[in-house]
């Protein structure tokens, strides 16, 4: 299939100016990276966490030479409460309130389930559900005062199926569940909670960690015959994180031009 489209990166206009942002796992050169730096280009302030210490102060490193917002950051395990804990302190110490949460953090793996360890199992979903409600969890009274967003990063597994890939799908498949429940039960502080479901996003790990067969395969599924930058799936988070979705909540967003 021909590749279709070449995107054009968006010009920033201060969706964010002078709003504090915190981002887990923003340090890779994936889909959280390319949001945060979508973030400072939009006005905002950010705080990014990242398990690799040096990962993370690379991250930071390139972000600040942007010469935009405040950029700070902590190490941050999504799976300690402690740590959690660290990093919104340190957030709400550096910027003094926290608008939105952008909770990035997943862990993926390819296995069949005959094959499959518990502890294997245990670690994605340890990671990738467990964390996000754990972050969640946190970030409701941080966001109460100032009515503020969450968006999670789910996938298309979590509604299609795939071989190999049924420890992170139903982890994703978890985390649209919570989005949609915990969304209710925080109507009333005037905080909105939403999801974005990337189907193919290329990154520098993905190439690395993939045949080329495989995502030669998985992009001609896509009806670009392309995966999506992660800055395309960053322009949805950023959505779903504004005032331009006020009237959305609870709600799983397809990012993927996946053909039916």
């Amino acid at each position: 299939m021909t590749k279709l489209m070449n995107p054009k990166y968006p010009e920033g206009r201060n969706l964010f100016k002078d709003q504090n942002i915190l981002l887990t796992a923003a340090a890779g050169a994936g889909i959280g990276f390319a949001t945060a730096k979508r973030f400072l280009e939009e006005g905002s302030n950010i705080f990014i966490s990242d398990m690799n210490e040096g990962r993370l102060n690379q991250a930071m490193d390139k972000l600040k030479k942007l010469g935009l917002g405040e950029v700070d950051g902590c190490i941050c395990n999504v799976t300690n409460d402690s740590d959690i804990d660290d990093m919104f302190t340190a957030a709400i110490n550096k910027f003094g309130s926290i608008h939105s949460v952008i909770n990035n953090a997943g862990l993926g793996g390819e296995s069949k389930l005959e094959d499959m360890t518990n502890d294997d199992w245990n670690l994605v979903m340890d990671v990738t559900l467990n964390g996000a409600m754990k972050i969640m969890r946190a970030a409701i009274p941080v966001l109460r005062s100032t009515q503020g967003t969450i968006v999670n990063n789910a996938s298309v597994l979590g509604w299609r199926a795939q071989s190999g890939q049924s420890h992170y799908a139903a982890a994703k498949a978890g985390v649209m569940a919570l989005t949609r429940c915990v969304a209710l039960e925080t109507v009333e502080d005037g905080i909105r909670i939403n999801a974005v479901a990337p189907s193919l996003a290329i990154n520098p790990h993905l190439v690395k960690t993939s045949s080329d067969e495989l995502i030669d395969s998985l992009s001609s599924k896509e009806a670009f015959g392309r995966g999506a930058e992660p800055w395309e799936v960053a322009n949805v988070i950023l959505f779903l994180a504004s005032d331009l979705s006020s009237y959305m909540t609870g709600e799983v967003i397809s990012v993927s031009s996946q053909q039916a």
